[in-house]
């Protein structure tokens, strides 16, 4: 296998289109999902557009052990990994002390954990070549604090904050660490978080070009890249850190407001 790019969440939204973008440069593919039938559909259709090479880890990253059994499974099968795209990740809107605590630990397991031990784990093989690059979505909530997403904008904090650290210390390396941060993005991201009927996302960007502007920026090795906003909206964030943080976070609260 060749230029072997190792997807989580891999089976809709971004990280197909990811996986797309990598195949028709001619790459090989280890995508990582819960559905196998939805992996398999994709990788017939990778395989016969691109005569790409696709292997299917069905794995539920929620799992604390899936990380380790999804590096293990990859070694067995002699599969080297060039790019690490840590894609896989889910919200949920609603106050905290309502919200279901099962769901938010599997968001913060899917969020941070299996990606923080998927980078763990695939780093020292890429140290030891001097050579990889890793793609980690994040999104433009890990600027600020999420009222009514509290868990999911942390989260994504902690991935910015991460992914930043991780790319100063290899530095001297071959090695780059590229931090994805979309807006209102067109997945299915938005129908399963309920954040579908909320100002926040009254006007989106396509899968694709919030994937294409990521891909990218990771064979760049850009260190940061904001995707899937407009002009407008991308002159508010320095505003943003202007206002004063109550003001700010009423108004986040508003725009995250589920419409009846």
């Amino acid at each position: 296998m060749k230029k072997v790019a190792l997807i989580t969440g891999a089976s809709s939204g971004i990280g197909k289109e990811l996986a797309i973008i990598h195949a028709s440069k001619g790459g090989d593919l280890v995508v990582v999902a819960r559905s196998e039938d939805k992996l398999k559909s994709l990788a017939e259709v990778l395989n016969e557009k691109h005569g790409t090479n696709t292997y299917i880890i069905a794995k539920d990253l929620s799992q604390p052990t899936a990380a380790k059994e999804i590096y293990d499974e990859v070694k067995s099968a002699g599969i080297a990994i060039e790019y690490l795209i840590n894609n896989a990740g889910f919200g949920g809107q609603g106050y905290f002390h309502e919200r279901d605590w099962e769901q938010d630990l599997a968001m913060m397991n899917v969020n941070m954990l299996a990606l923080t031990a998927l980078s763990r784990f695939f780093l020292p093989d890429m140290v030891a070549k001097n050579k990889g690059k890793i793609l980690n979505t994040s999104s433009t909530a890990g600027f600020i604090p999420g009222p009514l997403q509290a868990v999911y904008y942390a989260t994504k904090a902690y991935v910015n904050s991460f992914s930043n650290a991780l790319a100063q210390e290899l530095s001297n390396t071959n090695i780059t660490v590229t931090a994805l941060q979309p807006g209102a993005t067109e997945t299915e991201f938005a129908k399963t978080s309920g954040m579908d009927k909320t100002d926040l996302f009254n006007n989106t960007f396509s899968a694709n070009e919030v994937a294409l502007a990521g891909y990218n920026a990771m064979l760049a090795g850009k260190m940061d890249v904001v995707a899937g906003i407009s002009f407008s909206q991308k002159m508010m964030f320095p505003m943003m850190r202007m206002m004063p943080k109550k003001m700010l976070l009423k108004q986040i609260h508003k725009m995250q407001e589920v419409k009846n």
